[in-house]
């Protein structure tokens, strides 16, 4: 049995000072791929220190962009950059997280929609898929996916750490989205997630951690990990009623394909066109 964590943040300082343990557990829990979204300043080193992670194990991927608690920083220096370290690096794979907080506001709210299109706009020109928070701002996220996803070189994308509706599934879906549900799908309050898991097609789903955010039931209250994303899968399948051996297979088997990717020799590999 083979999983994924599709979106984990391994690089920031909570792993400094067991990282390799932190890969290795997860690797023993049969976790054998992990997509490491690297966020933060994107006038620093942040960004890179994402990717320098994923470059130093075989199992490890990444993803960069400049989230939305971050809009406020992106500039065309910012752009260039990401775009620079998706070109010059095979391990990342997706430009992300992007999109809108309007929990948080860290950013402007006109800010963050102005940034998310531009990302939008430059991933499709980099030819990556999309990586997509979305909190509290359901219905304006639908119309900035809808109105900037459409057409043949767009990638796709994820909604990672799924809490929207049923309504947003169906119209994103469509699009060329994936859905990915973490570890608050477990928690006692998150019926309204675990019915869209219910109503969902597997081909359409994906499981991850968001560590060391989200951590989920029986670990709630300690640091989140990628060996982790094993509860979160067990939990859906058991509520969605399929063995966790074909919710495994089929959800990894999905990251797999949306990312063009193989297992060969044990250790993932993109796809040779």
């Amino acid at each position: 049995m083979l999983l994924v964590d599709s979106h984990c943040h391994i690089d920031g300082e909570k792993f400094d000072a067991d990282r390799d343990a932190v890969v290795q557990r997860a690797l023993d829990a049969g976790v054998g791929i992990m997509l490491n979204v690297a966020t933060g300043d994107p006038n620093s080193d942040d960004l890179r220190r994402g990717v320098a992670v994923a470059e130093n194990y075989g199992s490890v991927y990444a993803a960069v962009g400049v989230h939305p608690h971050d809009a406020k920083l992106y500039d065309d220096a910012a752009e260039a950059q990401i775009t620079e370290l998706i070109g010059s690096s095979e391990k990342v794979i997706a430009w992300g997280e992007i999109g809108l907080d309007f929990h948080y506001d860290h950013s402007p709210r006109d800010v963050q929609a102005d940034v998310f299109r531009r990302q939008i706009r430059a991933a499709r020109k980099a030819d990556v898929p999309i990586i997509v928070h979305s909190r509290s701002a359901n219905d304006e996220t639908v119309q900035i996916l809808s109105e900037e996803c459409q057409g043949d070189d767009f990638r796709g994308g994820i909604m990672h750490c799924f809490g929207g509706t049923l309504e947003m599934v169906q119209a994103v879906v469509p699009l060329g989205f994936l859905i990915s549900f973490a570890g608050n799908v477990t928690f006692s309050n998150a019926d309204n997630l675990r019915e869209v898991a219910e109503i969902m097609q597997l081909n359409k789903m994906l499981v991850e951690t968001d560590c060391p955010f989200l951590t989920p039931e029986p670990f709630r209250g300690t640091r989140n990990e990628p060996s982790y994303v094993y509860h979160t899968a067990k939990f859906l399948s058991e509520y969605c009623d399929v063995e966790i051996e074909s919710f495994a297979n089929q959800t990894t088997q999905n990251f797999l394909d949306f990312f063009n990717m193989e297992i060969a020799d044990g250790v993932p590999k993109r796809r040779v066109n």
